[in-house]
């Protein structure tokens, strides 16, 4: 039976047309009539999905095909293709054998489809090369095909060409699939193990789990264990995706279906871990799966409700969303200008965006977004080296040795006209030039080392933006690097505001507290005092604004009589601002806060 099962997986940059070749792999297998296709990208299921037209969670489903008279059984797994969400990527991988791999016809290879591409290969994964969109004016596939020959060695007459949408040869891929993808293999039949490369939580059923089953099998009434959590598990309900859940008496070994575990407790169900049961081997002795490494984001954002009473339903919805999500992560966190929220780790600046969306829809929150920045590791004068996610964790200078921020591996794929405006704009940002390489006479792709800190906010608008909407970009985390960096410190009034402070190189230093400070200016109200704004590192002011007080005309009833009446009561009332200043304390309003601290 297993030389009949297929696993596989469709990889691509984004809006390439993976979700649009799965719905015609559906088609074509009568997994879903013509009749039932509610919508295109039937696999996008959420809304967000839907309306922007990107896949956002990867989408497991099963289809049953014949082929020269033989029954098979494909499992297929859609994949995200935005550089943010590689961690579902990386997951699909490990449940898989096989990659689809498309690239777009009309725009070639993108800096998306090399990462993607490489980590199939670091799988071992059998890859089928497929040109999407021939069907379109400006297809160029002779082109397209030495393009892909040339950048990933695969041979040009290998590439099958489609159209996703008419259609066209996509019979021809499911056939190559099931002819040089290879079946699952199984090392024991003494032990059940069952990789989990994905969860959801469902109000009526508990949580359930995606399974890949390893070795063994899995059926309603067992007990079983999770390897890494210690969890005791009472399997309720086994089965497929067609692409809806349809529930199945077992889960054999190299099978792909869901798990119903009927666990309340989000946290005891982690992505990648291992569900186990045998009947001869102790719990001691059983080894888990080499799943996934737990990801760790580098991109940290505060989020706040507006209203303070949503609070526990802001935790609740952080909670239920890590476990769609594990790639989030999250802490408790008090700010003074903001109340309670929570400090969030995410992948990049999309996820970031996502998770706004999906908790202010899905859970009715209004919610305020802290602007971005990453996480830092401070190397202590005892030696210790602390990792700080927030400027006002920042330990004091006369303790710290040095600070250490991450570096990425920026590569740019970008037509050749934009690369000199391109590459200013990286060496602006810090970056590292370390080679260029011509795919072909119109395309070039640049590798560049970036401290993350510098393309976290809006660099990707800013590429864009150059290259007319042309280049692509991906990048991965390399290492933490020691360099010149600074906390500064904003002060109004002399009094330091933590919320405001920030964590930058020293040479952007004196431009971003002039951009903070002049921002403050306009927007806390004056008083009868002068107000100092300050941006200070440590004892050194960097940059001033001044917000002058109201003028009250005390000579203005005097009539007559010497110049020393006037003097008297100019100073008279120059005492009373200082005194006023001494006493009054400088209310920084919300909107202050917002303005500032808001992407």
């Amino acid at each position: 039976m297993l030389d009949n099962i297929r696993n596989f997986c469709i990889i691509a940059h984004i809006d390439h047309g993976k979700s649009t070749l799965a719905d015609r792999f559906l088609e074509v297998t009568g997994t879903i009539s013509k009749r039932e296709m509610k919508h295109a990208q039937m696999l996008d299921t959420m809304e967000l999905e839907q309306e922007r037209g990107i896949t956002i969670k990867l989408q497991p489903v099963r289809m049953d095909w014949e082929y020269k008279g033989q029954k098979y059984i494909l499992n297929l797994i859609d994949t995200p293709g935005h550089v943010d969400f590689s961690y579902e990527v990386s997951r699909s991988l490990a449940a898989c054998e096989g990659a689809i791999l498309i690239v777009d016809a009309t725009q070639g290879i993108e800096a998306q489809t090399l990462a993607n591409c490489y980590m199939a290969m670091e799988h071992n994964l059998t890859i089928v090369p497929v040109l999407n969109k021939i069907d379109l004016p400006a297809a160029d596939v002779p082109k397209r095909a030495k393009e892909i020959e040339d950048a990933l060695g695969i041979p040009a007459s290998e590439i099958i060409s489609v159209s996703a949408k008419e259609g066209t040869n996509v019979a021809d891929v499911l056939a190559r699939v099931v002819e040089t993808v290879p079946p699952p293999t199984f090392a024991t039949e003494e032990e059940t193990k069952a990789l989990i490369f994905d969860s959801v939580y469902d109000s009526y059923k508990g949580v359930v789990a995606f399974v890949r089953v390893m070795d063994g099998s899995l059926k309603k009434g067992d007990r079983a264990f999770l390897l890494h959590t210690r969890a005791d598990v009472e399997v309720l309900e086994v089965g497929y995706f067609k692409p809806k859940y349809q529930p199945a008496d077992i889960l054999k070994h190299g099978e792909v279906g869901y798990v119903v575990t009927g666990l309340k407790t989000i946290s005891e169900v982690r992505v990648g871990d291992t569900i186990w049961k045998s009947e001869t081997v102790p719990l001691e002795k059983a080894q888990p799966l080499e799943g996934y490494k737990k990801v760790k984001p580098f991109v940290f954002a505060s989020i706040f409700c507006i209203a303070g009473d949503d609070y526990p339903l802001l935790r609740d919805a952080l909670e239920k969303l890590s476990l769609n999500d594990s790639s989030l992560s999250y802490e408790p966190e008090r700010s003074v200008a903001l109340g309670h929220g929570f400090r969030c780790g995410f992948l990049g600046l999309l996820h970031l965006d996502i998770v706004q969306e999906r908790l202010e829809r899905e859970y009715g929150l209004n919610l305020v977004i802290t602007a971005p920045s990453v996480s830092y590791k401070v190397v202590r004068s005892s030696g210790e080296e602390v990792d700080v996610h927030s400027p006002y964790d920042m330990p004091d200078r006369s303790y710290v040795l040095a600070v250490k921020e991450p570096w990425v591996k920026l590569e740019l794929l970008t037509p050749k006209e934009y690369t000199g405006a391109i590459m200013k704009l990286v060496q602006d940002r810090r970056g590292i030039n370390k080679s260029i390489n011509y795919l072909n006479e119109s395309r070039v792709l640049l590798d560049f080392e970036a401290p993350l800190s510098s393309i976290v906010v809006d660099f990707y608008d800013k590429l864009k933006s150059i290259s007319s909407g042309y280049a692509s970009m991906n990048y991965e985390f390399i290492d933490f690097r020691e360099g010149d960096l600074v906390k500064v410190d904003i002060l109004v009034s002399g009094d330091p505001v933590p919320p405001l402070a920030m964590i930058v190189h020293k040479s952007e230093s004196y431009a971003a507290g002039c951009k903070v400070t002049k921002l403050l200016k306009d927007l806390i109200p004056r008083a009868n005092f002068l107000i100092t704004l300050q941006a200070a590192i440590g004892g050194k002011i960097i940059a001033r604004e001044d917000i002058s007080a109201y003028r009250k005309d005390v000579t203005g009833y005097l009539y007559g009589g010497d110049r020393t009446r006037k003097d008297k009561l100019l100073k008279k009332q120059k005492e009373g601002k200082k005194r006023m200043k001494m006493v009054g304390k400088v209310n920084v309003p919300q909107e202050a806060f917002m303005a500032v601290l808001k992407r």
